[in-house]
């Protein structure tokens, strides 16, 4: 299960949970421009936009869980079990495996319109890494400061969905999340004030009260409800710190406690990482669940004209002054 949501103050931010109930080698992975990227039925490419994210390293291949390019543009990848479907190749289409897609974006596009317009032509092809890595049921949401979209392969084929909440966790599917938002549009986090009746004599007894029948439970249908009033409710001063912080925030607000989700295999999911990303500046700010001191990659300080990968191994030391 994952959450991830866009954020704009100034700069642009975008980020994501990732929960799961055990870890995948990940560490945060810079792409510089000249790595060679290939794919199983396109041309390598290996001149390109660098990137950050957080991936795991696999024969010298980064598979990424999301990244941001250095042009601003953002690309995660979410659980999306029961609803995605990869299909076969398909001769009139770029047929591009799941785990290829965000590479084959991030390394070519630098704006969400560019993105869709390359996604017109995409077939998610139904292929596994190697069969030690097997497919993940995903879908996406791709960003930049101006616009968002979600990218879901389901059984009728491509759909891409403008996104103007710039939320997505899990399933059901985006249209069904953007409809249910609707059953909270009277939560407010203004005072309240009685409208249930004039001529009563009712007040509320406590801050917050206007936020009543917030969600506060795990599900993905909740969290992207509670992420939605968070994000558009939440106030930053719109320094660096503050922006980062208040983004940090409102994921904590939707991670998982280990022991308090549990898969239907009696294993426990949790938060793995948290991870904010000023996508306008390359600067990759992450928390694991073991150490929530936010650590900070800026990919700039790197050759971003190499061909190799730089990797950085998390620190999960817990730091407690």
């Amino acid at each position: 299960m994952c959450t991830s949501f866009t954020y704009v103050n100034q700069d642009f931010y975008f980020g994501r949970n990732l929960d799961l109930d055990c870890g995948f080698g990940e560490e945060v992975v810079i792409t510089p421009r000249h790595y060679p990227f290939t794919f199983h039925h396109k041309e390598t490419i290996t001149n390109h936009y660098a990137m950050i994210g957080m991936a795991t390293v696999i024969d010298n291949t980064p598979l990424y869980a999301e990244a941001v390019n250095e042009k601003g543009l953002g690309m995660a990848g979410l659980q999306f079990s029961q609803n995605a479907v990869y299909f076969p190749y398909k001769e009139d289409q770029d047929n591009i495996a799941s785990f290829e897609i965000i590479p084959w974006i991030l390394s070519q596009c630098e704006t969400v319109h560019q993105a869709w317009q390359l996604l017109e032509h995409v077939n998610i092809l139904d292929i596994a890494f190697k069969k030690s890595v097997p497919n993940s049921p995903l879908h996406w949401i791709i960003a930049n400061k101006e616009q968002a979209i979600v990218v879901e392969s389901v059984q009728e084929g491509l759909k891409v969905y403008e996104n103007p909440i710039g939320v997505l966790t899990n399933n059901p599917p985006f249209d069904f999340h953007r409809l249910n938002l609707t059953q909270y549009l009277n939560l407010t986090k203004s005072y309240p004030e009685n409208r249930f009746d004039k001529s009563i004599d009712l007040k509320p007894y406590a801050v917050g009260m206007g936020a009543l029948g917030l969600p506060g439970d795990a599900s993905s249908v909740s969290r992207f409800v509670k992420t939605a009033f968070l994000k558009h409710n939440l106030y930053s001063d719109g320094t660096e710190s503050d922006n980062v912080q208040q983004y940090f925030r409102v994921l904590q607000q939707v991670a998982m406690v280990k022991g308090t989700v549990m898969t239907d295999k009696d294993t426990m999911d949790h938060t793995l990482y948290s991870c904010c990303i000023n996508a306008t500046k390359g600067i990759y700010y992450y928390a694991t669940y073991e150490n929530a001191a936010i650590q900070k990659i800026n990919m700039h300080d790197q050759d971003l004209n190499d061909t190799k990968l730089v990797q950085f191994a998390l620190n999960r030391q817990p730091e407690i002054f």
